[in-house]
């Protein structure tokens, strides 16, 4: 049987709570993010993010050695799979608002694209 090293990975939230003297909130929150003094943070384990595979290799103990193997989707991490996604269903979308509208064959074409984006969506959504 194959063996297979896999990395995991989770984000682990460290956050900050200062005070910022500005003319608005968002004055105050560019600060903040500008702010680059983490010396005070804290680890919020409570609210660390879900586990996801950032690498395969193959072989015992092979990280970065051994044959790179493609991560399979579901494993991938969900907040990157839904941005990736985003891009592929605004494409998609634009098409059929085109003011001239589409040809039987250019919806020919969309169409099993569209319900491909859509399943791979729903997979997505129900954590598969």
């Amino acid at each position: 049987m194959p063996v297979f090293t896999i990395e995991t990975t989770y984000h682990l939230p460290v956050y900050r709570q200062r005070s910022y003297q500005a003319a608005t909130a968002e004055d105050a929150c560019r600060l903040a993010v500008d702010d680059d003094g983490w010396e005070d943070g804290s680890e919020d384990v409570d609210t660390s993010g879900e586990t996801y595979v950032t690498g395969i290799w193959e072989g015992q103990d092979a990280a970065s050695s051994g044959a790179t193997v493609k991560i399979p989707d579901a494993f991938c991490e969900t907040v990157q799979r839904k941005a990736a996604m985003f891009d592929e269903l605004l494409v998609i979308l634009r098409e059929p608002a085109r003011p001239m509208g589409l040809s039987e064959y250019q919806f020919g074409s969309w169409l099993p694209r569209a319900l491909a984006l859509r399943r791979k969506a729903d997979a997505i959504v129900t954590g598969r």
